[in-house]
This record gives C-alpha cells, sequence and structure tokens, in this order.
C-alpha cells in the first residue's frame, strides 16, 4: 500500500489513493498509527470518490474508529489529492464530502507549492442531542456545565463541529495539566454517548488562546482543527475573544475566525513528511 504522511500543526495522519483501492481501513488505520510498530501517525485519512463534490474524506482514528471529521486533515488532503491527480491543482476551491457535511477547502501555495488552506467550517451545532450530550434540558447552548471528573471538578461548554467537543477553560498552565489522566476519563463519560473531544484552554489574551486536545479514539494529539474552532465557539459566547482569535496548540498556530454567527473560517499549514510503501507482515 503506497502511502504519504503529511500533518498540519503537527496533528499527523497517513494519507492513502481510495481510488484505486478498497482496504479494511479500521484494522490499517490501528496498524499503522502505532508509533513503535507501524508508521506512526494520529490515524488514517483516505482519499475516496464523492458523487456530491470534488473529494470524499474518510478518516480513522489511531484506535480504527471513524471520525466524522478533521480540520488538519483535510486540508492535507486535499494537498495529496492534487499530489495525486485526484483534483484540479490549479483549482481556487475544492469541495470535500466529510461525515459533517460538505466543506470548501481554499489551497494557498508558496514557491513548493500548497503550503497551508481556508477552510469553511461550517456552523457550529449547539443543541444538546445533536452533539451529543446526554442532558435532561434541551435548552442551549450549554456553557459551564459542572463535570466531576476523578474528583476535581470542570465547567464545561459543549460544542460540536460535526463531532463532539467538551471545553474547559482553567487556570492551571495548560502545559502541565494531568490531560493524559484527565482526558480519558472525559472521553469516554456517561454523558458523552458517541464518547467526546476534550479541549483544555488558557486565555492569553482577546486574539490569543492556548489550547491542548484530548482527541476522541486517538488521545493527546499536537492539534485538533475541530477543536480549535469549538474552543473559538466556547470563547465568544462567554465573551472573552472577538472574531479573530489565534490558537496555540503544541504543533503550531491555527487561524480562526467567527463573527458568533454562521460558517466558522480556520487556517492553517500544510506539510509533507514522507511517502512509502506499507508491507504488512503476516502474523
Amino acid at each position: 500500500m503506497k502511502f504519504t504522511k503529511m500533518h498540519g500543526a503537527g496533528n499527523d495522519y497517513v494519507y492513502v489513493n481510495g481510488y484505486v483501492q478498497s482496504l479494511d481501513w479500521p484494522v490499517i488505520s490501528e496498524k499503522i498509527s502505532d508509533r513503535h510498530k507501524g508508521i506512526g501517525a494520529d490515524g488514517l485519512i483516505v482519499a475516496a470518490s464523492s458523487k456530491i463534490a470534488d473529494l470524499k474524506m474518510r478518516m480513522f482514528n489511531a484506535d480504527g474508529s471513524e471520525g466524522e471529521m478533521c480540520g488538519n486533515g483535510i486540508r492535507c488532503l486535499v494537498a495529496f489529492a492534487m499530489s495525486e491527480g485526484l483534483v484540479d491543482s490549479n483549482a481556487n476551491v475544492i469541495s470535500v464530502e466529510t461525515g459533517a457535511g460538505v466543506l470548501d477547502v481554499r489551497p494557498t501555495f508558496g514557491n513548493s507549492g500548497m503550503n497551508g488552506a481556508i477552510v469553511d467550517m461550517g456552523e457550529p451545532i449547539l443543541r444538546p442531542s445533536v452533539i451529543p450530550v446526554d442532558l435532561t434540558d434541551e435548552s442551549f447552548p450549554v456553557v459551564d456545565y459542572p463535570l466531576d471528573v476523578n474528583g476535581r471538578k470542570f465547567l464545561m461548554t459543549f460544542v460540536s463541529m460535526g463531532n463532539p467537543h467538551a471545553v474547559s477553560f482553567i487556570e492551571e498552565d495548560v502545559s502541565s495539566f494531568p490531560l493524559e489522566d484527565i482526558g480519558p476519563v472525559v472521553e469516554n463519560h456517561k454523558m458523552f454517548p458517541n464518547k467526546v473531544n476534550f479541549e483544555v484552554v488558557n486565555v492569553v489574551s482577546e486574539t490569543h488562546l492556548k489550547v491542548r486536545v484530548w482527541e476522541r479514539g486517538s488521545g493527546i494529539t499536537m492539534a485538533c482543527g475541530t477543536g480549535a474552532c469549538a474552543v473559538v465557539v466556547a470563547a465568544h459566547m462567554k465573551g472573552l475573544v472577538g472574531d479573530q482569535v489565534n490558537i496555540e496548540l503544541p504543533g503550531g498556530m491555527l487561524g480562526i475566525n467567527w463573527s458568533g454567527k454562521g460558517s466558522i473560517l480556520m487556517e492553517g499549514p500544510v506539510e509533507e513528511v514522507y511517502r512509502g510503501q506499507w508491507l504488512p507482515q503476516e502474523n
């Protein structure tokens, strides 16, 4: 299986051409994502044909589960598709079918080709039953909901960007926050029927947020595009930020633009790491 490894702000995935092959993607994702016995990645993204868009993205987490969307992954997918000749490399906009709907990606170019993109991430979903969050009260938005985790109380704001997010603003430096302990408990909490992505946030200023992410199905990641959008939505609803915000993640910066209504625009980088061929060993 030929592959290309790419990352967007450190959020790394293995990309394959699903136009020419159809394999057991969940099993493959789990094997190749292993950072000791596989290629090493946050998951697998397959470029596939679409009847309603220029391209279809299938995204699999490191544990083999299929996710709805990946904001960093969709940028890299378009660059991969261009390199494979699957879409027009001169197009100003590429439409991508995802589990969260059809999203438009506007490539940006440097001397060596596509180096980033602006993605129309769509509108945030705030109704609890659609996110989904198991709450008896369907009023929304749900801001600063108290949740006890491992003896600590966190104030959670719930947002879906096609996939579910629980966002908590904390005083403790996110760099030293025990995300490896708290993250999996939040992800698997009974109030999230489809599990959840968990973000912890420090407010640096009204234009700068510092964030770490525990991704559903993958664990701690260097960045998360949908998570960055969810964080800005939560911060905007709490009156902490303006319309343009820089999100500082361990893997780099993402720019988010949202006025408080309508679609969210996310801008971030694209980088190819290497290409190769995966030859699985028979057990």
